[in-house]
């Protein structure tokens, strides 16, 4: 007995079979032998499509909620910066940091 190799199967493909499975008009067998895949994966892709469901509705307010704004961040690591660059010299003068620009 030969095995197949192995088979990657697209995005698309698993949710068309997905839905397919949701849609119950043919036994997971008969899906199967249609697709040429194993019940199980059927199975697995259905969960997996129930699952994600609630975040195609869901999704859209909370990604506007936490936009971020670069301009504070960029201020944010210019203060940092400014920071380590003083602690670097302070700490170079008193000669604790050899390898601190002079």
């Amino acid at each position: 007995m030969s095995k197949r190799p192995r088979r990657n199967h697209s995005p698309a493909f698993k949710a068309k079979v997905a839905l397919a499975a949701v849609k119950g008009e043919k036994t997971l067998a008969e899906l199967a032998q249609q697709y040429d895949v194993h019940p199980n994966l059927i199975n697995q892709w259905r969960a997996r499509l129930l699952e994600g469901a609630a975040d195609v509705f869901g999704a859209g307010p909370a990604a506007a909620e936490s936009a971020i704004d670069v301009t504070v961040l960029h201020a944010k690591i210019g203060e940092l910066t400014l920071a380590n660059d003083f602690l670097a010299g302070a700490l170079g003068k008193a000669g604790l940091l050899p390898s601190a620009k002079r």
